[in-house]
């Protein structure tokens, strides 16, 4: 009998949905499926609620457990399903007593947590990079995000359990490792001598050196230290893309959202990055539709595109979170957030196909994620031209393009 998981959402989650299918296994769970959710979006906690009901059709003797965001955040919303069996908080879901245990209900007060526990895993399920988890929760509150509530206040993990992670999954046969949390900018700031994340890159590559390739996930530009910004200028195996975590391209709407930086403190963070690793590439998180926005504050958001150079982004349509200030604000009709989101995603589209037209011709080392499809240092996707076993890296040419992906020779 086998434990499925299922997981929405981010890179952490596909993380510790590793950890979660171990721990469940060591304490003989048996014919059940996880569902790791993701409160982010309404949209992803539909889909969640939707993917339960389909589960239980198609396997009607399996046991549903929800766990993940949404099941911290709206715990008896998933408990009142009647496809569900067990609802497991977000600290509890580490917990082998609770998955031994057979209460209905496993979640405790997420902010009450002050620690992150090191959970040591050996591979991600059907992944060609490792993603190892230095930091969980986050200190701020923007007024659009549910997450510091399922996720609690940001927590790190020291150094030295950060680099042996590291070799673990190297030693595995891992040749590139993504450092993932809620807010990894902010590493640190509950350890002993308050290291930043700029210090833990450079130790990991230090004390790892038969990793080929380090790669950070989304960061918070206003949050990056001197360190960090030389590791980006003289450390190649500190790939060459931030996702950035921009959220909107207007100064009034970011002090509406209780960002922390400006639409000149964005320019001027990708500017100079840009003068460090001239061959960087930026993705970016943007909102459309944030509530009072008028035409003139998203066109500020349409305009930040290439004024940072943007080429990836993820684009999301407001989705008001119940709980969150942003869901008291005015908001704006459900045509105009949906076009708006339209709206930036062809301007995203056509900075992609830019960005692929000045790839060709060039040589790019290319990780095989699977045996069709690779990323270059810039997380550019790649078709290949012949088959290649995940996980190994190849120098190729860039020959073409089909508007969404690189072709390699």
């Amino acid at each position: 009998m086998s434990i499925d998981v299922v997981t929405f959402g981010c890179r952490l989650n596909a993380y510790e949905s590793e950890v979660i299918r171990r721990e469940a296994a060591a304490t003989g769970v048996a014919d059940a499926v996880v569902v790791n959710t993701c409160a982010v979006t309404a949209e992803a906690v539909r889909q969640a609620k939707q993917t339960i009901r389909r589960l239980k059709r198609e396997r009607p003797d399996a046991r549903i457990v929800v766990t993940g965001c949404a099941a911290q955040t709206e715990s008896s919303t998933f408990a009142a399903m009647l496809e569900v069996d067990r609802v497991i908080g977000n600290e509890e879901k580490f917990d082998a007593q609770v998955w031994a245990a057979g209460k209905k209900i496993a979640v405790s007060d997420i902010m009450a947590v002050k620690t992150m526990r090191s959970h040591a895993i050996d591979s991600i399920e059907g992944r060609a990079r490792a993603f190892v988890q230095v930091q969980n929760g986050c200190d701020h509150r923007c007024t659009f995000c549910i997450i510091p509530y399922g996720r609690g206040n940001s927590r790190s993990l020291p150094i030295d359990d950060v680099v042996a992670q590291a070799r673990r999954l190297v030693g595995n046969g891992y040749r590139e490792v993504v450092l993932t949390g809620v807010d990894i900018t902010s590493y640190g700031t509950n350890l002993p001598g308050t290291p930043r994340l700029g210090a833990l890159v450079k130790r990991i590559l230090k004390d790892v050196p038969e990793l080929a390739r380090l790669r950070l996930s989304s960061i918070d530009s206003v949050e990056a230290d001197d360190d960090l910004f030389d590791a980006i200028a003289n450390e190649l195996r500190l790939m060459p893309h931030l996702h950035l975590s921009l959220q909107a391209g207007d100064d009034l709407v970011l002090k509406r959202m209780k960002r922390r930086h400006s639409r000149r403190d964005a320019i001027a963070f990708c500017e100079r990055v840009r003068r460090l690793r001239p061959d960087v590439a930026f993705g970016a998180d943007i909102i459309a539709g944030f509530p009072t926005e008028s035409e003139d504050m998203f066109c500020r958001s349409l305009d930040l595109i290439d004024e940072c150079g943007l080429t990836q982004l993820h684009v999301f349509p407001f989705s008001a979170r119940p709980g969150t200030p942003a869901a008291r604000m005015p908001p704006l009709e459900r045509s105009i957030v949906k076009e708006r989101a339209r709206r930036l995603r062809e301007k995203g589209q056509i900075a992609l196909r830019a960005h692929l037209e000045r790839e060709i011709g060039r040589r790019r080392a290319v990780l095989a994620e699977s045996r069709a499809l690779g990323r270059t240092e810039q997380f550019t996707p790649v078709r290949l031209a012949a088959p290649i076993a995940p996980g190994v890296i190849l120098d190729l040419t860039m020959t073409g393009h089909d508007g969404r992906q690189l072709l390699a020779a």
